[in-house]
């Protein structure tokens, strides 16, 4: 009876201070940010959502490739505080902490290469090259689409290097997918940062996985093509990986099914814990002979790998080749299929709306 009233209270006490991550909260999140932009910022951050940019994504660096929308290194501290709080309404702790660490990423980066210079181990071409990058903890853009304040379908974006954040929603409902995250270097070697790892799961979980496969197994499982260059639905390519490859998850024993639990729930566990369980309770659903897992490359750290995770509900993609195929530069996506920028859920709201 005690453990009953505890749960009641807990309960109780989640919906009474709004911790859950419903549309109302996403909403409520985003337009206190907005509020706090002077009239420039928000002209810059509020678009339609007919804009083009809206559905397209990209992982490359500012220097490479301009992004539409309010720039992060011009928002006060007042927005800054703000935005950490819809980061907070978006993700669970371990998805906020990687957003933050991937950005915080690209200053050491910077410092890394740097000092390379310093050294004599990176000539000036380089540098100049590396510096017109502008790899930067500023450079992150945040665009709203359509108006959340009177709008029931409406979106957001945050994206620049190795971060891409896409947000959907369509009455009720929402998506978040595609969302990539990236690290270069996947571990860090030099400065005060040293041994920092924001998707240090992504790749230890890969590893434990393969290397538990029998001989068997593995001939199923690990394919023999060259590591791809980037992870194969990488923006700009027309690959939609709808082929299975690899060892169905009803092939494997029970720890070795416990630990592809482990990837997909490192992956899906990024998101709030309301989405979250709801994608995990699919992926429970969905048979084991319709979960496949595939890899690609060494079955060692420090040399280039792949891997992929496909069932009829998700992609998740993991690409770790790096610098001179050294195995230290992770690309990570996971994406609904179907649904990326909200495709299914607005058409859903789309085909409700008209029959009403």
């Amino acid at each position: 009876m005690k453990n009953i009233f505890t749960l009641f209270v807990l309960l109780l006490f989640s919906v009474s201070y709004g911790y859950s991550q419903s549309v109302k909260e996403l909403q409520k999140s985003t337009l206190e940010l907005v509020a706090t932009f002077d009239e420039d910022l928000k002209k810059e951050a509020m678009l339609s959502m007919q804009d083009s940019m809206r559905s397209k994504w990209t992982n490359l660096p500012i220097g490479l490739a301009p992004r539409t929308g309010a720039q992060f290194g011009d928002f006060s501290e007042e927005s800054k505080l703000k935005f950490h709080r819809l980061l907070t309404t978006m993700f669970s702790s371990q998805g906020y902490l990687k957003t933050f660490a991937i950005m915080q990423l690209d200053d050491i980066l910077h410092e890394i290469f740097e000092i390379g210079f310093q050294r004599g181990e990176v000539n000036e071409n380089t540098i100049k090259m590396v510096r017109g990058l502008d790899w930067d903890y500023g450079n992150y853009f945040f665009a709203v689409w359509g108006d959340p304040a009177e709008d029931a379908v409406w979106g957001l974006k945050f994206e620049g290097h190795h971060l891409s954040i896409n947000l959907s929603v369509a009455g009720e409902d929402f998506s978040m997918t595609p969302l990539f995250m990236g690290t270069d270097p996947a571990e860090v070697e030099v400065t005060q940062y040293s041994g920092l790892r924001p998707l240090s799961k992504e790749e230890d979980y890969g590893f434990w996985l393969v290397n538990l496969l029998s001989d068997e197994q593995k001939s199923k499982a690990v394919l023999s093509q060259k590591v791809p260059g980037d992870i194969l639905t990488a923006p700009g390519t027309a690959e939609r990986l709808s082929e299975y490859w690899g060892i169905k998850a009803s092939e494997l024993d029970k720890n070795q099914e416990k630990i592809l639990h482990h990837i997909i729930e490192e992956y899906i566990g990024n998101l709030e814990h309301e989405k979250a369980d709801l994608y995990m309770a699919m992926l429970h659903e969905t048979p084991k002979d319709q979960v496949y897992f595939a890899w690609i490359g060494a079955l060692e750290p420090r040399k280039a790998h792949y891997y992929l995770i496909h069932t009829p509900d998700f992609i998740i993609e993991y690409d770790n080749v790096g610098f001179m195929n050294n195995g230290n530069h992770i690309h990570a996506i996971w994406r609904e299929k179907n649904n990326d920028f909200g495709v299914d859920i607005l058409k859903k709201h789309r085909i409700d709306h008209e029959h009403k």
